[in-house]
């Protein structure tokens, strides 16, 4: 496939990251890509509902997030979905892509270009989960960002912190010269334990970190503890408190809505959804809003 040439002139600046520095809040859904190496039909199946989610969603004002070899399994590449299946139907800088540095170098390199050239205007850079049989091209992502700005400026990029770590530690990476981010996503935080969410506002508010960011939440499916435990080897999961709420009764939405709820009262406005499968991520997504409406209007 030929190349798009590049465009090198200078952006006016990501919309996806004007909109985090606002008080409006900001919803971001996160998608998966098919897994590589599915057959040809199958990977057509899946891309259609992509497609579809990614339209849908787009059509209620949210940002998509495209993973790239999410939770340690290879995916097909997000900016060929967008180029092939998107043009010309999804505004580009509504789309802010993921990639790791479990590529070559010059790919890495060679995708920023691309991402900027076809209108994407933020891109999410990481180390990346540990794929069997594939190596960082660098060891950490702020490194693959240090390259990737020395060509692409006109581009926002995005760090990742995760809360669950040491709050000292994790406002160091973020506030540090090296960590070439214009915003920050977090690891998946939930309302069963908002100590890490708060811990991190506070310390950044201290520190004086200006990026803004995106919190994580996850929509658990169902409360069956042996799906929570398997979870767990992915992020932190408070395994028995989301099962005691499941089996007291709250649906998926409900429980995900409460832990949006519980983020903005904090004063962490913008979240990103995890988990929303794409042939039902439109309809999931305003079912969670609805929720969101109703527990903000009960609580006045």
């Amino acid at each position: 496939m030929n190349e798009p040439p590049v465009d090198m002139e200078t952006s006016s600046g990501s919309r996806f990251v004007e909109r985090l520095r606002g008080d409006e809040p900001t919803m971001t859904v996160e998608l998966r890509p098919p897994r590589s190496g599915l057959s040809r039909g199958g990977a057509m199946d899946m891309w259609i509902d992509l497609s579809h989610a990614i339209r849908g969603l787009a059509a209620r004002d949210a940002f998509l997030m495209l993973t790239d070899s999410a939770v340690g399994e290879e995916e097909e590449e997000n900016l060929q979905h967008l180029t092939a299946n998107l043009a010309n139907e999804v505004e580009p800088w509504r789309v802010v892509p993921f990639l790791t540095c479990l590529h070559p170098l010059d790919y890495c390199l060679r995708y920023g270009d691309r991402a900027r050239a076809r209108g994407v205007e933020s891109l999410t850079v990481t180390g990346g989960d540990r794929v069997r049989g594939v190596d960082r091209c660098l060891p950490h992502g702020y490194m693959l960002r240090q390259r990737l700005r020395e060509r692409a400026k006109e581009l926002s990029l995005g760090g990742w912190v995760n809360l669950h770590r040491p709050v000292a530690e994790q406002i160091g990476f973020a506030t540090a010269p090296e960590f070439q981010s214009d915003y920050y996503l977090t690891q998946v935080v939930s309302h069963h334990d908002l100590a890490q969410a708060e811990r991190w506002l506070e310390g950044a508010e201290r520190e004086g970190l200006e990026i803004p960011g995106s919190f994580g939440v996850f929509y658990y499916r169902n409360g069956r503890r042996t799906v929570l435990e398997r979870l767990s080897r992915f992020f932190p999961v408070p395994v028995e408190a989301v099962a005691s709420a499941f089996e007291a009764g709250v649906t998926p939405e409900r429980h995900c809505a409460e832990t949006i709820v519980a983020l903005r009262r904090l004063g962490a406005a913008h979240a990103y959804l995890c988990n929303l499968a794409p042939h039902t991520a439109a309809t999931r997504f305003d079912r969670i809003m609805a929720e969101v409406a109703a527990i903000e209007t009960e609580e006045g």
